[in-house]
């Protein structure tokens, strides 16, 4: 098909369909890996696919040598570290579209929040995670987010790093007993830091204090390649934090920003650096305030010129703001539904962002099967490719959940565990204001006893401290990585 027909390296998503409902193997659609940069869509209703689509796709980049991160919600992509199973469905359809089908497994790194579920742990400092991400995770406005952002201004003028939970509740605490402490800078409510400290309790109580903390991930570790030649595909294993969702869209989002931070340009090239899926795009979106959308509108737009692709996947493009839409090159749209009058205002604005076509695509994208999808890509010059009805090729790798031996093998092998397995608590904020706190003065027994010298102020006695002058630097200088981020401006904002 005009459009699909790529001469340098691409991913084989599948064969045309014909008009009559059989696949035409002559014409394979193909997404050329030069454009994986330009970032995609996965879309479809539940049951349609996405997740075998998903698959498909890592274990072709990682056969051509292209790292992928993806997230694991359901527990079913473990099966790509597991050749797949021989059956007379796979065979058939194989054949169909022109598939030379082997059982094949991927090099694959098991990852976990915080050590929650199987994989080496991704923590976050506090300072790294940064003000904008929390306020969306502990559902903050955007006046509430305004104060989280001076808090952690606050920490950073004054040399007190904040790595984990307990850090930033110190804190806040201390500005709400000398609220002084931020004269000419701003000020902080006792009721927004009491909002803010709640909303803190109450993660807190969600054992939310094991993703924060050190060892911080380096992403630089989602960016191996295999001694013969493959890209090794990460997952993060999600099966504890399903009833915290916002969280775990967060958390993609701090890990996307931070490839933004840590990689340099690269502009143009032969394939991607990395391939980042970002699974369950809603939870990301939904209920975002205006400046959290602008910051992720920037970084999908830029971290491009870093060889980093990134494709949202999720059951309608609705659930993707149309500023970070517009971005989205490469779109596999699986089924959707209309069955409600809801449903059907949505299939009509899906079908409204297709280039033209020959398809009736309101009755096609209802129609689908399991498996199949409509795709538009860009070619290898960026212009959009037609539209092209498409029965998706079978995985190699198991199209269901890895053993646990399997699992467990990879994870004895992992250098990541062993970096990342065990926790780290240094000295930090917590500390240095507990050890500071003056001690409550005895009772005055003749009122002829002198008055006892002013004591200095916490803050005073903290920054003389050679110890938090010593920390003042390395606490400066990963609080900068937050400050300088363009898509966040805390500093900006704390100043305000």
């Amino acid at each position: 098909m005009e459009g699909y027909d790529l001469q340098g390296p691409a991913l084989e998503l599948g064969a045309l369909v014909r008009a009559d409902g059989t696949a035409d193997a002559a014409e394979q659609i193909r997404i050329s890996l030069s454009m994986l940069n330009r970032h995609g869509l996965v879309a479809g209703a539940t049951g349609t696919g996405k997740t075998k689509t998903l698959q498909l796709m890592a274990e072709q980049l990682s056969a051509q040598g292209v790292p992928v991160f993806l997230a694991d919600i359901k527990g079913d992509l473990s099966g790509l570290a597991s050749p797949g199973t021989p059956s007379g469905r796979v065979t058939a359809r194989a054949a169909e579209v022109g598939q030379t089908w082997r059982p094949a497994a991927c090099p694959v790194e098991f990852l976990s929040l915080g050590g929650l579920g199987p994989g080496a742990p991704i923590r976050a400092t506090m300072t790294a995670f940064g003000p904008t991400l929390l306020a969306k995770v502990l559902g903050l406005n955007e006046t509430q987010e305004s104060s989280l952002g001076l808090i952690f201004y606050f920490a950073d003028k004054n040399g007190l790093p904040l790595l984990d939970l307990k850090d930033l509740i110190a804190v806040i605490r201390y500005l709400t007993a000398t609220p002084e402490a931020l004269h000419g800078i701003g000020g902080l409510s006792a009721a927004t830091a009491g909002v803010i400290l709640r909303a803190l309790t109450n993660f807190e109580a969600q054992e939310a204090e094991a993703f924060f903390g050190e060892p911080e991930f380096d992403v630089h570790d989602l960016l191996r390649v295999t001694g013969d030649g493959q890209g090794v595909i990460s997952v993060l294993e999600l099966p504890a934090v399903q009833d915290r969702p916002q969280l775990f869209s967060s958390f993609l989002m701090w890990l996307l920003a931070d490839l933004f931070h840590a990689l340099p340009e690269v502009g143009d090239a032969d394939k991607p650096k990395l391939v980042f899926f970002f699974d369950e795009a809603h939870l990301l979106f939904g209920d975002a305030s205006k400046p959290f959308l602008q910051s992720i509108t920037q970084t999908v737009r830029l971290i491009r010129s870093k060889g980093v692709g990134v494709f949202f996947v999720t059951q309608t493009p609705q659930d993707v703001p149309p500023d970070v839409l517009a971005q989205l090159g490469a779109r596999v749209q699986h089924a959707l539904r209309a069955f409600t009058p809801k449903d059907a205002k949505a299939l009509k604005a899906t079908v409204s962002t297709f280039p033209r076509s020959s398809y009736d695509l309101s009755h096609l994208l209802t129609a689908l099967g399991i498996g199949e999808a409509v795709v538009t890509v860009l070619s290898e010059t960026g212009s959009p490719t037609p539209v092209a009805w498409t029965r998706l090729r079978a995985p190699r790798t198991l199209m269901a959940p890895s053993p646990p031996d399997v699992i467990q093998r990879a994870l004895a092998a992992s250098p990541l565990q062993r970096k990342y397995g065990t926790a780290v608590d240094r000295r930090s904020a917590y500390e240095l204001l507990s050890a500071k706190l003056p001690a409550p003065e005895a009772p005055r027994e003749r009122e002829s006893e002198p008055e006892p010298a002013p004591k200095q102020s916490m803050l005073e006695s903290m920054l003389e401290s050679k110890e938090l002058r010593s920390l003042t630097r390395s606490a400066a200088s990963a609080l900068g990585r937050e400050i300088t981020r363009s898509i966040f401006g805390t500093a900006r904002r704390g100043r305000r």
